[in-house]
Parts: structure tokens; C-alpha cells; sequence
């Protein structure tokens, strides 16, 4: 019975499915049956997968294999940990969490079904989010008794103020696609079944860019953002001129100025 089980286990598919395209790397939750709920290993495999970034990969998408994007944290063990080991495994989550925020490249998620509470702070840990018509967001930690431990309560707040978060937290309020997208839980609304086509047109889009200035929007921008005023301007202006005396951005500035760039227009 013991091997049965060790060979069923080493059967399993990945929780997590990478594929490279060109300059942007696409990683997929793979659990459609358990709706991506992530367990353990998922979180490990995206801690793995975001913090060691192929040479030549500019950005990337994060989705959900099947008709989900997450579930969020899959409960099994939940009741089973004490404090010291419930502290550690959120702790585990914020480690693999940063590894996509403060990662190496841009990272898109293209959001479709259950974005529901660990599943919606994996999405806030991206930089983009596009949604779908059936994407549906919610925090229903309040319910089971329990408390956001994936970053939400630092992330989420950013994106739709602390007021909204609580709200979604007391009474179990579940955001439909469309007014997700107008409170900021999404950059994009677009049709059934666009949801990962956008995320990669963007990804691609990304992916062209000076890989500084993406680095420093990434990295610089939200820390900027965070800082006292003072602290923040300072920070910008070397920021800045780093940008700005990379050879890159030389050589992009001077096409623009020989008009062989294209200017910026709306799409």
C-alpha cells in the first residue's frame, strides 16, 4: 500500500505548468480539479519559478489552468497548525509572493472564475491584472474563521483601500468582473476566453522594453511610492539618471529624436 502511494505521488502532475514564448515565460497553476487551490508545493513551485528567471525572459503571465484562476489556500492542514508553524507558513507564502512582486520581470495575471482569497493576493502580488467576464473576486477568510496570509493585507489596500478590503472580509462580498475593474481589483476587462491572448499581447509589449526601466518600475516605483515625499523625490532622481545613462536608453532616445521610433498614440 505504502508503494501504491509513493507511486501515485510521483505520478502527479505539477502543480505548476511554465512554457517559454520568446521573451515572456507563461506559468499556470495546475490543480483544476481542487479549482487551483494552492497547497504547499504550488507555492513552492512558483517560489522556485520567479526567483530563478531564464537569461532573455522580459516578463511574464501568471494564470490558471482550467476554468480558474485560484481558489485560494487549500484548507487541508489548516486546523493542524499552531501558531509558531501558522506564522511560518505565511511567512512562506510572503517569501514566494515577493518573488513575483519585487522579482526580476513584470509579471501580467490573467484572471478568470475563482479569484478568491489567497488566489486574489497571488493576482495582487502581479504588476497587471486582466479580467475576464467570469472572473470573480473575494475574501471570504471572515467566514472560516481565519485571517488573509499572503501579503493581502499589505497588497490589497493599495488597490482598493482598507475600507473595501474590510468589507469584503465581515460580509463576504464577492466583486463580479466589472465593478472589480472599476475599484481597481483589475487594469482590463476584456471578452470569454481573451483573458491569457491580452495578458501575453502585453507581456510581449513589456518584454520590448529598456529590461532597466522595467526593472525600475518594478523594483523603484513602489518603494518610491511607500517613502515620505522627501525620501521619495530623492530616490526618483537617482533613479532617474541611472536610467538615463544606461546605454540602452541612449540609443532609445536617440531614435526618437531621428524620428525612427514611433510615437506614442491611442490604440
Amino acid at each position: 500500500m505504502a508503494g501504491a502511494k509513493t507511486e501515485a505521488k510521483a505520478h502527479a502532475p505539477s502543480p505548476v505548468v511554465v512554457e517559454r514564448r520568446g521573451a515572456v515565460l507563461t506559468i499556470g497553476i495546475n490543480r483544476p480539479t481542487k479549482r487551483n487551490a494552492l497547497d504547499d508545493a504550488a507555492i513552492a513551485a512558483l517560489e522556485r519559478v520567479f526567483g530563478d528567471i531564464p537569461d532573455g525572459v522580459g516578463a511574464a503571465v501568471l494564470h490558471g489552468v482550467g476554468d480558474n484562476f485560484s481558489a485560494g489556500l487549500d484548507l487541508n492542514g489548516v486546523e493542524e497548525r499552531d501558531v509558531a508553524a501558522a506564522v511560518a507558513h505565511s511567512r512562506f507564502w510572503h517569501r514566494a509572493f515577493d518573488c513575483i512582486e519585487f522579482g526580476a520581470i513584470p509579471v501580467i495575471a490573467a484572471l478568470k472564475g475563482a479569484v478568491i482569497g489567497g488566489g486574489l493576493e497571488l493576482a495582487a502580488a502581479a504588476h497587471i491584472r486582466v479580467a475576464e467576464p467570469s472572473a470573480y473576486f473575494a475574501l471570504p477568510e471572515g467566514q472560516r474563521g481565519i485571517f488573509v496570509g499572503g501579503g493581502g493585507s499589505v497588497r490589497l489596500p493599495k488597490l482598493i483601500g482598507v475600507s473595501r478590503m474590510a468589507d469584503m472580509m465581515l460580509t463576504g462580498r464577492v466583486y463580479a468582473a466589472d465593478e472589480a475593474a472599476a475599484i481597481g481589483l483589475a487594469q482590463y476587462r476584456v471578452g470569454d476566453g481573451e483573458g491569457l491572448a491580452k495578458a501575453l499581447a502585453l507581456a510581449e509589449r513589456i518584454a520590448e522594453n529598456a529590461p532597466l526601466s522595467n526593472f525600475a518600475v518594478i523594483q523603484a516605483l513602489p518603494r518610491i511610492a511607500d517613502a515620505d515625499p522627501r525620501v521619495g523625490f530623492l530616490m526618483e532622481s537617482l533613479v532617474a539618471a541611472v536610467a538615463q545613462s544606461d546605454g540602452e536608453a541612449k540609443s532609445r532616445v536617440r531614435a526618437f529624436l531621428d524620428k525612427r521610433a514611433a510615437k506614442t498614440r491611442p490604440e
